[in-house]
């Protein structure tokens, strides 16, 4: 399943690692070193022109892949939820 980040991106859902809200993920210095030092390696991809609201981590092919995403991490849960209750329906005909 794929879960769609805003713009034209989205990811399997299977790569996610995870999610973090940007408003409190940002709060310690750790993790703004942390995407400092991957946005730095090529690893972060800004997906809007909008106040970002979550990062999205993922595996990709091996390397670690960093979503900056306008779409909030609540509303991002709730499509992979809703994504994979879908499928749970599909499976059982």
């Amino acid at each position: 399943m794929f879960l769609h980040l805003g713009r034209d991106v989205a990811v399997n859902s299977e790569d996610i690692i995870a999610v973090c809200d940007m408003d409190t993920a940002t709060w310690s210095r750790h993790t703004r070193a942390w995407l400092a030092a991957a946005d730095k390696a090529g690893q972060v991809f800004v997906i809007t022109d909008e106040l970002p609201k979550s990062a999205v981590v993922c595996r990709e092919r091996g390397d670690t892949v960093i979503y900056i995403s306008q779409i909030s991490s609540k509303t991002l849960y709730k499509r992979a939820e809703e994504g994979a209750d879908a499928l749970n329906e599909l499976s059982e005909w």
